[in-house]
């Protein structure tokens, strides 16, 4: 049986980790340490604090090590207009999905991503979407994942000064 639960506002250091070890899985090397990380456990604090329910961190512990993570699976709710497939508007994102290298293959990805979309499920959530890796992509599709037709473009503005 694997546990799974709610992130807490403590556990942001370690979902921070985490994501660095997503990130280096998906760039090919460890992003280097900087100011992203600090701004991150900031962002995922005052996200895990607030009343609103629009983020859901769901994560496993490591059984060997108390206080520090295997896995985590990450994911935010975002209000659009309503259309014809989607009449409430509601879309879902995923993304951190991790576990760390040494706990894979035990499930605990799996578990924390069949939470998140337990609670989507219970928002109203019906649409979902992610970006996935080669080697995320197996566990997506098992979950009823499909590819989407239609272009996506992206715009990346420079900071603000």
């Amino acid at each position: 049986m694997i546990n799974v639960r709610r992130a807490v506002v403590g556990d942001a250091a370690e979902v921070v980790r985490l994501r660095g070890v997503m990130l280096a899985s998906v760039d090919g090397a460890e992003p280097a340490p900087g100011l992203w990380q600090d701004a991150a456990r900031k962002n995922l604090r005052d996200r895990l604090a607030e009343p609103q329910d629009t983020m859901g961190v769901f994560v496993v512990d490591k059984p060997d090590r108390p206080g520090e993570l295997a896995a985590v699976a990450v994911g935010t709710i975002e209000r659009r207009l309503g259309g014809p497939a989607n009449p409430s508007g509601l879309v879902g994102y995923v993304f951190n999905v991790v576990t760390d290298p040494a706990y894979r293959r035990r499930g605990y990805s799996r578990a924390c991503l069949e939470a998140l979309l337990d609670w989507y499920r219970e928002r109203g959530v019906g649409k979902i979407d992610l970006r996935a890796s080669a080697d995320g992509e197996p566990l997506y599709r098992s979950l009823g994942f499909v590819p989407t037709t239609g272009p996506t473009l992206r715009l990346s503005l420079p900071p603000a000064d």
